[in-house]
């Protein structure tokens, strides 16, 4: 059996902080992982990189599974490869594997819990689920209003409901591949929300803690962060912007136009709102949620989005608010193809605002 890796930096600085951090009213723990990303595009203080979450970590079992430490599932090492959603369906359940017979296909955030936002091609760590020829991979919920549409992730980063009749097996043109998973998931059928009574709403799934009222009058991406890092809300002031597995868990597959509870935010816009995450090698781009189905996809910084912010789920500072300037490699542009966008979620431009 192969161990995980060993921590990085970022994250035995993590375990300092919690260690010398003060009680706080948020829960302790969350079976999400962190996005993996590293590197630090702005100085202002709240992107994904100022923040760790429960870092990554996989064990290779020797057997051809993986197992996620995290949140305690058990997948699929090497993907089942190219097929149709219904015969992804009968796959899971006829697959033997380890000698264990309860395979099934993902939901959606068991499988967007184990991309890496600091990879593309896939954004999957590939030291542990080696690379094929994926362009997406099935997961087991269909659209709450059309079903014809299948939740897949995709290798860019993203995850969007797409046509049945897309992937090879069925006449389209793209590679939705199959990669099934096992165990009692942490995160259910979708979020368990509770109303704090305090202008907050908790996630019992994923231990976060919610603003009730998000920010709807628009906001750049620094605007974004700046906005839930100066955020006092219920007595704490240790808000921030979520990354973007921690955004797309607050959407629920069940619900559509809202995806999100109506009943807990009855304020929120149905919207573009963004996340802490920049895209991979696209500096001037970041993750946002269209919480009108729950898609993901990216948009230019400059663009005007809505903030949810979030406090909670383990998360501690690894940087100081006072920081460098980032690397000026690390916001050039590349020429040619933009990563991510072949395999990515095609992205509605958002609504103008002032």
């Amino acid at each position: 059996m192969t161990d995980c890796k060993m921590l990085p930096c970022r994250r035995l600085v993590a375990l300092f902080f919690a260690a010398a951090a003060p009680f706080s009213a948020a829960p302790a723990s969350s079976p999400l992982s962190d996005t993996g990303q590293t590197a630090h595009y702005t100085r202002t203080f709240g992107e994904d990189s100022d923040y760790a979450t429960p870092a990554p970590a996989y064990v290779d079992n020797g057997d051809g599974t993986v197992t996620d430490r995290v949140s305690g599932l058990i997948w699929q090492q090497v993907d089942g490869g190219e097929m149709t959603w219904e015969k992804a369906r009968t796959y899971a359940s006829n697959l033997t594997l380890a000698g264990r017979h309860d395979w099934r296909l993902p939901n959606s955030l068991e499988l967007f819990s184990i991309l890496n936002h600091e990879m593309n091609r896939p954004a999957m760590d590939t030291t542990f689920f080696p690379r094929t020829d994926a362009e997406y991979w099935w997961t087991d919920a269909t659209r709450a209003d059309e079903p014809s549409k299948v939740w897949a992730v995709n290798a860019g980063g993203g995850i969007g409901a797409h046509p049945r009749r897309e992937t090879l097996s069925a006449g389209g043109d793209q590679r939705f591949h199959v990669r099934c998973v096992r165990g009692a998931s942490p995160f259910a059928s979708g979020p368990r929300l509770t109303d704090r009574g305090d202008g907050t709403v908790a996630d019992a799934a994923t231990g976060l803690i919610w603003q009730k009222v998000p920010e709807t009058r628009g906001a750049t991406w620094e605007q974004a962060l700046h906005y839930c890092a100066s955020l006092s809300l219920a007595g704490q002031n240790d808000w921030r912007l979520p990354n973007i597995k921690e955004l797309r868990s607050l959407s629920d597959d069940r619900r559509v136009n809202p995806s999100f509870d109506r009943a807990l935010f009855p304020d929120a816009a149905v919207d573009f709102y963004w996340s802490s995450t920049t895209q991979w090698r696209h500096p001037e781009r970041a993750w946002y949620v269209d919480f009108t189905t729950g898609l993901v996809t990216y948009a230019d910084k400059p663009e005007k989005l809505f903030v949810f912010a979030v406090r909670g789920g383990n998360a501690v500072p690894s940087a100081i608010r006072n920081k460098l300037a980032p690397d000026p490699a690390l916001l050039r542009t590349p020429r040619g193809p933009r990563p991510g966008e072949e395999r990515g979620e095609r992205p509605r431009p958002p609504p103008p605002r002032k």
